[in-house]
């Protein structure tokens, strides 16, 4: 006898060479198999808690299918000499060689033959129904106690094994029930999870909402300061401008009749803006500026002679010479002037 697959097999020859002792030894075999199927429990592939609830509840198999009684005397013997050659001793249902022996002896009931082949199988049935109800395989095991009852009502195992099955039964029903209910458990934490996610979701961008609102407001409020200063820049350099232009018309009468000389005179010469970089950074230098004076005593071109620092103060120093502001000449005069650029000045 060996296991294959979680099935118990038997050779022909074993099953039919009958000794007197036959049964006790297969009450040895039966023992020892059922403490290795015990060990080998852990390994088993047990089935869906969906599937195994409806095995359970599924209404105990016939121990002979309609089929197998169907067929005549020697066509059951030729069957159940074909199960035994191939080790099919009791599975698969329908087509077993215990199915086979019990029809025949419903059809022969005192052939000694039939009644000792059954004997001879009912403890290779036995150990199957036990890895059945180890691997939760009530339906299996059902059909297989049926064969049993069906061969020997009689047997010391039967009532044991009933009462296995049903404790495994309910065993299972609680397990099912017991993963139902933390898997709801389960459900219920995922989902407080979710809401705990979705208000601290909801509390960040609250929060994100206002801190963006303040920053608009700050950002609206420099933007007007910013607009409030440039105005009054504006105001105060058309003020200015205003002011060089009635100077410029006060004087204009005496310096066109004083206008028989080249000589350049100075009404405007405002000073050069500091660059911010360079006043930031310190930087002093000077710059040389050459320029025409029109007739009108406006600059009419300048350029940069020579500049120390290069580049730094050129263009500063150029838009102030073009504001500069002259008596008017009787033709136009070219001169230049040096221009100093001090940060502490």
């Amino acid at each position: 006898m060996w296991r294959d697959g979680g099935v118990v097999k038997m050779s022909k020859s074993k099953l039919v060479a009958r000794r007197p002792d036959m049964r006790l030894v297969a009450g040895v075999l039966l023992v020892c198999a059922l403490a290795a199927c015990k060990k080998d429990n852990t390994t088993e592939q047990a089935a869906p808690a969906a599937q195994q609830a409806t095995q359970a509840a599924a209404p105990p198999p016939v121990a002979v299918s309609a089929q197998v009684a169907a067929m005549g005397t020697e066509q059951l013997r030729e069957a159940a000499s074909a199960a035994l050659r191939e080790q099919r001793l009791y599975a698969p249902a329908g087509n077993n060689a215990m199915e086979y022996y019990l029809a025949l002896r419903d059809k022969s009931p005192n052939d000694p033959a039939v009644s000792s082949a059954l004997t001879d199988l009912m403890p290779y049935a036995l150990i199957a129904t036990e890895q059945s109800i180890n691997r939760d395989d009530f339906s299996e095991a059902q059909r297989l106690y049926a064969l049993m009852e069906k061969a020997n009502p009689q047997a010391p195992a039967l009532p044991r094994l009933k009462q296995t099955i049903a404790d495994s039964q309910a065993s299972l029903a609680q397990r099912t029930a017991d993963a139902a209910a933390k898997t709801e458990e389960d459900a219920k934490k995922q989902s407080d999870l979710e809401k705990q996610r979705l208000a601290d979701q909801q509390k960040a961008q609250q929060q994100a909402a206002q801190q963006l609102a303040a920053q608009q407001a700050a950002d609206a409020k420099a933007a007007a300061d910013k607009a409030a200063a440039d105005k009054a820049a504006a105001d105060k350099a058309a003020a200015d401008r205003a002011a060089a232009q009635r100077a410029a018309q006060q004087q204009s009468a005496p310096a066109q009749a004083a206008a028989t000389s080249n000589e350049l005179r100075p009404i405007s010469t405002p000073a050069p803006s500091y660059p911010r970089e360079a006043y930031r950074d310190g930087t002093s230098g000077e710059v040389q500026v050459e320029f025409t004076v029109g007739t009108d005593g406006s600059v009419t071109a300048a350029r940069i002679v020579r500049a120390n620092p290069p580049r730094v103060f050129d263009r500063a120093a150029l838009s102030a010479v073009n504001r500069w502001k002259f008596q008017p000449v009787s033709s136009p005069v070219t001169s230049r002037r040096t221009i100093g650029f001090s940060p502490g000045g």
